[in-house]
């Protein structure tokens, strides 16, 4: 077993309490063994972090790995044309090679910006060259391939038999789930129910009760959805998953912005976990999310950046600034989405939304030792004297900030390196197959 001792930082650990203090912190294999104000015995590795801010590493609950290639190449679309116009048409082109470098794109964006853990929907295709770039890399992630059996607009490299779609899913499941020391898990990721049968859903929900594995979809994005779903199903989205017996801890809805009150409801109490994507909802012209009314109902909620053609960036950063920011002005209330409230989201919630809150969130001895080091000693963030650090964090910090990354009690990240990733070869093959493959897709 190897261990390793982070030494003098400002720990923020998210603990019950909410405990802030100057000290050090023992990990033992891949686990935190000790945080205290002092600890005297030595470790294989030493890290100094005085005058940087050590924080429990950030949670994204939902991304896609698969569209990272696409970056800039779907801009100033609402969500239904970004789809049937640009991204279904790019996603259905991937092959393995594409597929896997895209994942390795996004996994050092994350990294080298505090996200450690991510709840990411895949592809129809290829889920398993992501999972490879997930395991080689160190990352922590919980995966699942895209299921498709339905709707208008899907293109044919997409479409998928329901019989098909499932017997690859629980293929996958088998193979990968709580793999790479538990690193990686299995969740089933049917799109949205424009893009499903009643059958696929239904038997997904059966399947995740049978594996005891989550379900990750999208619901409730944007109106021209919610009128498809109504036309088709007869009734509003949330409604519609909570009859076919989803709704539940086991259920995690990317965006719920367009919900009426009933839903609401529906989704407090049943425990559904809410990822909140603030970015791209901005970007896409979707809507803004009620956040604060949903968290006062008692829903979790977490956060996200969804994907990278919708978001153009990775960074958790920007997402928690912008997280609070919207609802101060939506809600006309500076008092509204205090930092406190945001970085929650970012960390201890996310964790909630995985169903790992005994594992990760928070820096306390047991939990897994993902772990992030900050340094904020620039012209950015001065005078940082005297502030309150999580104000810090949330809206004057960027990812740029971030030092040192570690996941499952491995470096991964020192001094703004990668050591699992070769940063420079990943930006050259991303830039070899998008022009490569561009000329190719069908858009």
């Amino acid at each position: 077993m190897s261990t390793l001792k982070i030494t003098k930082g400002t720990i923020v650990t998210m603990n019950r309490e909410r405990k802030i203090f100057k000290g050090d912190i023992f990990i033992n294999d891949n686990r935190i063994d000790e945080i205290s104000p002092s600890i005297e015995r030595g470790a294989d590795i030493e890290i100094d972090a005085e005058e940087k801010i050590i924080i429990p590493g950030l949670i994204q609950t939902h991304v896609h790995l698969t569209q990272t290639l696409f970056k800039g190449k779907a801009d100033d679309l609402e969500l239904l044309d970004w789809l049937r116009k640009r991204i279904w048409p790019l996603e259905g082109g991937h092959t393995a090679e594409t597929n896997y470098i895209s994942a390795k794109l996004g996994i050092a964006e994350f990294i080298k910006s505090g996200t450690t853990s991510i709840i990411d929907m895949e592809t129809v295709n290829h889920t398993e060259s992501a999972l490879n770039a997930i395991e080689e890399s160190g990352f922590r992630a919980m995966v699942g391939k895209c299921m498709m059996d339905y709707g208008m607009g899907v293109p044919s490299s997409l479409m998928e038999d329901t019989n098909e779609s499932i017997k690859e899913s629980v293929r996958l499941l088998k193979k990968w789930h709580n793999t790479a020391n538990e690193r990686i898990r299995y969740a089933f990721a049917p799109r949205f129910v424009v893009s499903c049968t009643e059958e696929l859903l239904t038997r997904v929900r059966d399947l995740s009760k049978e594996y005891g594995v989550m379900i990750h979809t999208h619901a409730s994005e944007n109106r021209g959805e919610i009128e498809l779903v109504e036309k088709d199903r007869g009734m509003r989205n949330i409604k519609y998953l909570h009859k076919l017996g989803m709704t539940g801890e086991s259920l995690i809805l990317a965006h719920c912005i367009w919900l009426d009150d009933e839903e609401m409801k529906i989704l407090a109490d049943t425990g559904t976990k809410i990822a909140h994507c603030p970015n791209s909802n901005l970007k896409l012209a979707s809507g803004i999310a009620k956040i604060p009314e949903l968290i006062e109902l008692g829903a979790n909620v977490s956060i996200a950046i969804d994907g990278a053609p919708c978001n153009n960036n990775l960074d958790i950063f920007r997402e928690m600034r912008s997280a609070a920011l919207i609802q101060k002005a939506r809600l006309l209330s500076p008092t509204t989405m205090p930092a406190e409230k945001v970085f929650e989201l970012a960390t201890i919630n996310g964790a909630k939304a995985m169903g790992m809150e005994n594992e990760l969130g928070s820096l306390e001895a047991g939990k897994k030792a993902d772990i992030v080091i900050i340094d904020l000693n620039d012209i950015s963030n001065a005078p940082h004297e005297g502030s309150n650090i999580i104000s810090q964090l949330v809206y004057s910090a960027s990812g740029h900030n971030v030092e040192t990354t570690i996941i499952d009690g491995k470096i991964v990240m020192k001094d703004r390196k990668l050591l699992t990733l070769n940063e420079r070869s990943i930006m050259n093959d991303a830039n070899r197959l998008i022009k490569e493959q561009m000329n190719k897709f069908t858009i």
